[in-house]
């Protein structure tokens, strides 16, 4: 079983992470899925979009909980039936969920020369002209997307943006794993802490409301 690593994080909060390299049919042993889970399994065209899937019911049973524990609102957003929070992501052979007993966003990047195409999409370029070569930018700006990406899972709201409503405090890269977020949508503003990790290429972002 490759599970990559387990982050006991603060207020009874807990990150798994997975490396998938089981085939489909060995992931699929112990797994049972609804219907409509089963079916969405079935229409994927990729093997790695679907040992993914089956991946992260993997997690899932690591935190105590099986694919009927979980829903999805209209907007996408994950939900499980006991009401603890929990989010999901997955980037080429990397799964991840976060648990706990509060609002939780959790996200995973490959990092890729791409995004300086992209930066200006969802973030201030000029925040950066002080990084010192073309890697280190790549990395910040990565990280400041999955940053973005969590809080935005977290939130849930159809609507919000990037780049107006989500602000990251600026964070040294190789110093600091955590900083604060900000949203500020629609005349309500709110705080939350966000955790950074870096692993075989891969950035990674996750984090829960600031005790205020």
């Amino acid at each position: 079983m490759p599970l990559y690593k387990t982050i006991t994080a603060h207020n009874q909060t807990t990150v798994y992470l997975w490396k998938i390299e089981e085939s489909f049919d060995d992931l699929q042993k112990g797994i049972d899925l609804q219907e409509a889970h089963a079916a969405r399994v079935e229409g994927m065209k990729s093997d790695i979009h679907r040992r993914g899937f089956l991946s992260i019911r993997h997690l899932l049973a690591l935190a105590g909980y099986n694919d009927h524990d979980l829903y999805y609102n209209d907007f996408g957003k994950p939900h499980l039936k006991d009401g603890t929070g929990i989010s999901i992501t997955h980037s080429f052979e990397f799964t991840g969920i976060i648990v706990g007993n509060q609002p939780v966003g959790i996200d995973i990047e490959r990092g890729r020369a791409k995004i300086l195409r992209i930066a200006h999409k969802f973030t201030p370029l000029e925040e950066y002209r002080t990084l010192a070569n073309e890697d280190a930018l790549i990395r910040k700006l990565s990280l400041v997307w999955c940053a973005k990406e969590t809080l935005y899972k977290m939130y849930g709201q159809p609507g919000l943006s990037f780049l107006n409503h989500i602000d990251v405090n600026d964070f040294d890269l190789g110093e600091a794993n955590e900083t604060l977020a900000t949203i500020n949508y629609k005349g309500v503003k709110s705080l939350y802490r966000v955790f950074f990790l870096e692993f075989d290429g891969f950035s990674c972002a996750y984090g829960y409301p600031e005790e205020q």
